[in-house]
């Protein structure tokens, strides 16, 4: 499963890009709150069944071919995580996020795209 908080995203440039500026701009404010009771996390799940895959046009891609995880699994770990206080709350195939720093972005952006193109 391909997490969208950490690679590029042709064929949805914005919304991959957005959830890249969330994720950075989370451990910017975990840092910056560190001194106080304030808790904040960035839930980065993998494919997640949900309306938007069908508006997208995405539940017939190879990304949610390749499995995707349930809306209500994501909600019950994400929130699990947050209590115990994690800044980052990555869900499915974590080996994904490392992808990108040790592959050339030329090939994630090919591998990225070929996943989401509809058949």
């Amino acid at each position: 499963m391909i997490s969208s908080f950490f690679l590029p995203g042709p064929l949805m440039a914005v919304y991959y890009a957005t959830k890249a500026y969330v994720l950075s701009f989370t451990e910017a404010l975990e840092n910056e709150l560190k001194d106080t009771n304030i808790t904040i996390s960035a839930l980065c799940p993998g494919p997640t069944k949900t309306g938007f895959s069908d508006r997208a046009n995405l539940s017939s891609s190879k990304l949610f071919e390749s499995g995707a995880l349930h809306v209500e699994d994501v909600a019950k770990v994400g929130y699990e995580q947050f209590m115990r206080g994690k800044t980052i709350i990555i869900l499915g195939a974590k080996v994904a996020t490392m992808l990108p720093r040790f592959s050339p972005r030329k090939l994630i952006t090919k591998v990225v795209r070929s996943m989401q193109e509809v058949k």
